[in-house]
């Protein structure tokens, strides 16, 4: 299906400590109007997690700020916005290598990271992503994974998909096999997706689909057409739920454009990865937003 309506992406997004962690390695950014829009979930001892992760999402926005489309070289297999998109994360690993070198408390630092970028020309979302942080799209009310978890767990499913349910609960389920910060020559994976009005898609780490089922998502999603109280009620759900890890969620909505909208703006919008989990016990959503990094 395709369709001539010019299409605007608005966004949202939350980070949160979750209920069983001293410190926050989830991390997000929010570029432009269009994007990227980022999350990353950083690995590490010695705070080295939120180290990678605050590195990996700086990064791929200063290379949107300074990079021009057409400077990007061209392999003939994607549009300029993908090759941005992949020299982005692509540069955030060879940063975060280098500084996990440079620094013994920094040694063997990691993170995942998921991102999308809204290519209003095409009306396509361009979404790329490394590890375990997921991107969902919800349409009329159907979630659909868009991203495949780069894991053990997937790859022993994918390599002997007649395990038993049994079998399959014996298998390491935290272990990734892919993350920025591993080695020099990362692969990403990329796919565009078709945009229509109303698509909302949701970016996330394992902090939240760990805790949260599809259905559980889909009704926080349709309950609201507020994207910063619906960040809210996703990162109390996996609370509620046991919140066993770092909880981020980052929303973005498909909308058909009108004259209202905004003119274009790239000053990057960080979320602020301090929220106390006590935060969320609250009756009323807490007001956190991105903000600028210098804010």
């Amino acid at each position: 299906m395709t369709t001539n309506t010019r299409l605007r992406a608005v966004a949202a997004g939350l980070s949160d400590v979750g209920l069983q962690r001293d410190h926050n390695e989830d991390s997000l950014v929010i570029v432009g109007n269009d994007g990227p829009f980022v999350v990353a979930d950083g690995m590490g001892g010695h705070r080295a997690g939120d180290v990678a992760s605050k590195l990996a999402i700086e990064s791929i926005a200063e290379q949107f700020q300074s990079s021009s489309k057409r400077e990007v070289d061209q392999d003939g297999r994607f549009t300029e916005e993908e090759n941005l998109l992949l020299s982005s994360i692509r540069l955030a690993n060879r940063r975060i290598l280098d500084r996990s070198t440079r620094s013994r408390d920094l040694q063997g630092m990691g993170t995942t990271v998921v991102c999308a970028l809204f290519h209003p020309a095409q009306n396509r979302m361009i979404v790329a992503h490394v590890g375990d942080s997921r991107a969902y799209r919800l349409r009329d009310k159907f979630l659909t994974q868009l991203t495949r978890d780069h894991s053990l767990f997937n790859d022993y499913l994918t390599a002997m998909p007649d395990l038993s349910e049994e079998q399959r609960s014996e298998l390491p389920r935290n272990v990734i096999t892919r993350a920025l910060g591993m080695q020099e020559d990362i692969a990403v994976d990329l796919q565009s997706d078709e945009a229509r009005p109303g698509d909302v898609y949701v970016l996330c780490s394992d902090g939240l689909s760990g805790m949260l089922e599809d259905d559980d998502i889909i009704e926080v999603l349709t309950s609201t057409d507020d994207l910063e109280k619906a960040c809210s009620l996703l990162v109390r759900r996996a609370n509620e739920n046991g919140g066993e890890d770092n909880v981020t969620a980052l929303l973005v909505r498909v909308e058909s454009l009108d004259g209202n909208f905004d003119a274009e703006t790239t000053q990057p919008r960080y979320v602020t990865n301090t929220l106390p989990a006590a935060g969320m016990n609250d009756d009323t959503p807490p007001a956190v937003r991105a903000v600028p990094k210098d804010a």
